[in-house]
C-alpha cells in the first residue's frame, strides 16, 4: 500500500467538510480530481472509506484509522514545512556557541539576553570549549560558533574580529607590586598565581608573557568562579591575571590594585569562529554585531557611565 501525504490531506478535508464538493474546494481541485483520489486510495486499502448513504458524508471504520494517521503526520509535516519557511528567511535557526574563553561569560550572557529578544525562535545554547576541541567540533557542525582568541587557517572558516582587550595583573591594594607602575615577567617568580582550570596554552598570562619568558610561578592555584579569585586575591592569597572586562568594578575598589602587563601593555582580540556558509545569515550578522559592541560597554566600566553621566 502506498499512501501519500495529498491521500492525506483529501482525507483530513472531506473529513472537516462532509462532502466532496466543499472539499474539494478547499483543496483548490475539481470535485472529480479528487473523487478518482478517493478511489485510488480505496482500491488500494481494499475497502471503502467513506459510508456514502450519509450527509453529511462520514467515514468508516477503515477511513476513521486513515484519518488518525493524517492527524498524526500532517500536523508535524506543516510543523517542518514551517520551519523551513523560517530558516530560508532568517527568522529561526539553530545557535550552539563553544567557549573557548573561561571568562567570556562575563560578556557574553549580556550579549545573548539581547540576542534572544531580537531572534526568539532560534535555538541557543553554550558549550564551555574546554572539555573537548571546538574547531574541529564546529567544522563537524556540533556548535555553530567558537569564541577564540587564537584565529587559524582553516578551510571553509572564518574568523570574524569581535574586540580587543588588555589582560591586566590584579593583586591586593597592599601587595608589594602595587607599587610598581607595571608587572613584568619576572615579578611572577615569587607569587602564587590564582587561574582559571585550564590548560596554560590558553591563559593569556602564561602564552603571552610566562611561556616566552621561560618564567614560573612560585605555585599555581586553580579556581573555576571569578568571584572566588577575586576574593582570593583581596586577601592576600595570590594574584591574578584576568581580562579588563572582568575587572571593570573592581578598579574603583580601594581592596584591589590593576596594573598593565610589561610596560607598554598586552593587547589580545577575539574572535568568533563561524562555518563561512553561516557567516552571513541574519541572525549570526546580528550576534556578531552586538559581540562586537555590548563588550565595550563593560570595558568602559562606571568610569564610562561617569562620563555619559557628564555630558
Amino acid at each position: 500500500m502506498h499512501i501519500e501525504l495529498r491521500h492525506l490531506r483529501t482525507i483530513r478535508a472531506i473529513h472537516e467538510a462532509g462532502g466532496l464538493a466543499r472539499a474539494a474546494e478547499m483543496l483548490n481541485i475539481t470535485q472529480s480530481a479528487l473523487s478518482h483520489q478517493v478511489k485510488g486510495l480505496e482500491e488500494q486499502v481494499g475497502m471503502e472509506l467513506f459510508v456514502r448513504r450519509t450527509k453529511p458524508l462520514k467515514l468508516s471504520a477503515a477511513g476513521m484509522r486513515v484519518l488518525r494517521l493524517a492527524e498524526r503526520v500532517l500536523p508535524e509535516v506543516e510543523a517542518l514545512q514551517e520551519e523551513f519557511r523560517s530558516l530560508r528567511s532568517g527568522k529561526s535557526g539553530r545557535l550552539h556557541i563553544a567557549i573557548e574563553c573561561h571568562a567570556c561569560f562575563e560578556w557574553l550572557l549580556p550579549v545573548l539576553g539581547a540576542f534572544r529578544r531580537a531572534w526568539p525562535e532560534v535555538d541557543v545554547d553554550i558549550r564551555p570549549g574546554l572539555a573537548f576541541e571546538a574547531l574541529p567540533a564546529l567544522r563537524r557542525e556540533e556548535v555553530d560558533l567558537v569564541i577564540s582568541s587564537d584565529p587559524e587557517d582553516l578551510p571553509g572558516i572564518d574568523f570574524s574580529p569581535l574586540f580587543d582587550y588588555a589582560p591586566l595583573f590584579v593583586a591586593a591594594a597592599d601587595h608589594p607590586l602595587a607599587t610598581k607602575p607595571f608587572v613584568e615577567a619576572g615579578d611572577f617568580r615569587d607569587q602564587t598565581l590564582i587561574t582559571y582550570p585550564v590548560e596554560r596554552a590558553r591563559l593569556d598570562v602564561f602564552s603571552q608573557l610566562l611561556l616566552p619568558a621561560q618564567v614560573e610561578p612560585r605555585a599555581v592555584r586553580q579556581v573555576e568562579l571569578t568571584a572566588v579569585i577575586l576574593l582570593l586575591v583581596a586577601s592576600n592569597r595570590g594574584v591574578a591575571v584576568l581580562p579588563d572586562w572582568v575587572l571593570r568594578d573592581i578598579r574603583h575598589q580601594s581592596d584591589y590594585i590593576t596594573r598593565p602587563l610589561t610596560e607598554t601593555g598586552l593587547t589580545r582580540r577575539l574572535y568568533a569562529a563561524t562555518r563561512s556558509a553561516d557567516t552571513t545569515r541574519p541572525f549570526m550578522a546580528h550576534l556578531l554585531r552586538l559581540a562586537r559592541t555590548e563588550p565595550v560597554k563593560l570595558q568602559r566600566g562606571r568610569a564610562g557611565e561617569r562620563q555619559a553621566g557628564e555630558r
